[in-house]
């Protein structure tokens, strides 16, 4: 009964490509305001492991328990629309759309929720402000930093409160001084709205920063 305040439990992922094993029955847990980070070398199977938990792929074999819910047991519509409402994504290339203002990348999912426009365009202002980015709202990524396009998607992806953001490699495409700043924004939102993370890195004084950080080795925790 204790796993069922958990946010997130997985339990006994596996998954292979081809004949490779890219995961060998991993498990994980992440209470709701944590921020856990995912290290290992390349192809360990972070990324693939953060993609099975956040129901972008599926797994061969396992449970992946989301607030109570078993999200692998979801239909396609029943799961694009559980990632909408309960889930950010935050990844290495920053997928802002080129044609859409900063304001409108962060209103994108609210729209996609068909929620109130003017909700959507309060929240994301709101959004943009927390994140230094209020005078930069009606600029297109091409005329943004890398380090302010990154904040854009990250505000994108708390637009509909999600209970928890998956960040793949979030600075790996970061010089150091704005991936800083970046680590500095999660343990901020982790701090002022309880906001939970799972992120995959490389970088060590992020992972630093979490809560706790899991060492991944050959598709294992180690």
């Amino acid at each position: 009964m204790q796993q069922a305040s958990k946010l997130l439990v997985a339990k006994d992922i596996w998954k292979n490509y081809g004949p490779v094993a890219v995961l060998k029955g991993v498990s994980l847990t992440l209470d709701k305001g944590e921020v856990v980070s995912i290290v290992g070398a390349s192809g360990a199977g972070k990324s693939t492991l953060l993609y099975i938990v956040s129901s972008l792929e599926q797994a061969d074999k396992g449970e992946v328990v989301f607030h109570g819910q078993d999200i692998t047991q979801l239909n396609n519509k029943q799961l694009a629309a559980h990632r909408n409402h309960s889930m950010g994504f935050v990844f290495q290339f920053h997928h802002l759309l080129p044609e859409f203002t900063a304001l409108e990348n962060v209103c994108m999912p609210g729209w996609i929720a068909k929620q109130p426009k003017k909700k959507i365009n309060d929240r994301a202002i709101e959004l943009l402000d927390f994140m230094g980015l209020a005078d930069k709202a009606a600029k297109k990524p091409n005329s943004l930093s890398g380090g302010e396009q990154q904040r854009v998607a990250v505000a994108r992806a708390l637009l509909n409160s999600p209970e928890l953001i998956f960040a793949d490699e979030p600075t790996g495409n970061l010089d150091s001084e704005n991936a800083a700043a970046l680590h500095d924004l999660f343990i901020k939102l982790r701090n002022e709205m309880n906001q939970s993370f799972l992120i995959v890195t490389h970088n060590e004084h992020l992972a630093s920063m979490s809560n706790r950080t899991l060492h991944m080795k050959d598709g294992k925790f180690i």
